[in-house]
């Protein structure tokens, strides 16, 4: 069970591990894809800017107005760094918006000091992009347009590879939290287990100090003494059925073809003759279909009946109350129905009491519910569930079992 268990957890980290890789993978093409598509428009506005170089080189009206029209047009547009050189890739100008554009320069620098560094770009710009040629109508270079990536650009870049980092703190803060969520949950199953075991040893062992000290009162009385004698072999019985019971947690029960009437018969008769030790005067009766049979483990089982009928105890909080077993059954199922008269469950609680740690004890552990629910629904692939609870006057619970 351990090694199956391990196996299962190390599935779901690799399929985890497997769709966090295909998300930042995802991640990392499609912005690339982005990128890729920005570049190649970038690279469109500067062959138009060429382009239309060389037409101001052939054209036969004023240079004056050309340059303009490239101005408004063209240059205003462009928001990426941007050097224009000679044929021998000299910068033809140190004048922003002439010689560079989307360069940014400290203010009173000296033309000297302005070449120098825009010389400095030129060589990261012609590792970034082939330079594009400006040419006369003959075919001839005169000049040579520099270009880089655009700030948008150089941000996607490195955005899906900011996102991975984000994703991968992410996941070790989850990481870290699960963690830490579900050791004090297995803190809590244990502590809470542990109390469960003293419960349930609890009542049996407190009976044997009630048996023996009557015993002492009647050990003249032979039929006194009989009776008293059967009472303490079946606290000795309960005690031996404990130990299964715990022996079966975690591991798959065996299940045979079991009367739930003659199972649920068994606990309320040893219940019946305990009642009176808690001051209550509660009554328990089973009606119904005797004769229908399912396959069940009937240690386990009967600690289910034990816990609803502890729950139903602890519900009434006046001295007199009911709890009443009836049993039908259908062409698939036994359904099992078990009612008290006691102060019923809130509404908003009604999807918790199932889980582990609920309690309307206030000195409860909460492990009741949970643990029914467990041997009913995944030992016995039945189910088990709130049927109805009227505050101070009725609560049902339901068990359908597989014939």
């Amino acid at each position: 069970m351990k090694i199956f268990k391990s196996s299962l957890n190390l599935k779901l980290k690799l399929i985890l591990l497997c769709i966090g890789s295909i998300i930042a993978l995802g991640t990392w093409f499609y912005t690339q894809n982005i990128v890729n598509k920005l570049q190649k428009r970038e690279k469109e506005i500067v062959e138009l800017y060429a382009k239309s170089l060389e037409y101001i080189t052939g054209s036969t009206t004023t240079v004056e107005t050309d340059l303009t029209f490239i101005f408004q047009n063209i240059i205003q547009r462009i928001d990426f760094p941007l050097i224009l050189t000679d044929q021998n890739h000299q910068i033809v100008s140190t004048e922003d918006g002439i010689g560079y554009k989307n360069i940014k320069l400290k203010k009173g620098l000296s033309k000297k000091q302005i070449l120098s560094i825009l010389n400095k770009k030129l060589d990261e710009l012609s590792k970034q992009h082939t330079p594009i040629a400006v040419k006369t109508p003959d075919g001839k270079i005169i000049q040579y347009l520099y270009y880089g990536d655009s700030e948008i650009i150089e941000k996607l870049k490195y955005y899906p590879y900011l996102q991975i980092i984000f994703a991968i703190f992410f996941l070790l803060i989850a990481y870290t939290s699960f963690n830490y969520i579900r050791k004090n949950e297995q803190s809590s199953i244990w502590v809470g287990m542990s109390k469960e075991t003293a419960h349930q040893l609890g009542t049996p062992i407190s009976s044997l100090l009630g048996w023996n000290e009557i015993l002492r009162m009647n050990y003249n009385n032979p039929d006194k003494v009989l009776d008293i004698s059967e009472e303490i072999q079946n606290d000795l019985n309960r005690l031996n059925k404990i130990t299964k019971r715990f022996s079966k947690i975690g591991s798959q029960p065996e299940l045979k073809e079991e009367s739930p009437y003659e199972i649920i018969q068994k606990v309320v008769h040893y219940f019946e003759r305990r009642i009176p030790q808690i001051g209550k005067n509660v009554s328990i009766s089973i009606s119904g279909e005797k004769d229908v049979k399912a396959k069940i483990n009937s240690e386990l089982f009967e600690w289910v009946i034990e816990n609803l009928i502890k729950n139903s105890l602890d519900a009434i909080e006046t001295k007199e109350g009911k709890i009443d077993f009836i049993i039908s059954s259908t062409k698939k199922f036994i359904a099992i129905e078990i009612t008290d008269t006691g102060k019923g469950i809130e509404q908003n609680k009604k999807k918790e009491i199932f889980k582990p740690g609920y309690s309307t004890k206030k000195r409860g552990w909460g492990l009741g519910l949970s643990l029914s629910k467990r041997i009913i629904e995944n030992y016995h692939n039945g189910k088990i569930y709130l049927k109805e609870s009227i505050p101070n006057k009725v609560t049902t619970f339901r068990i359908l079992l597989k014939k």
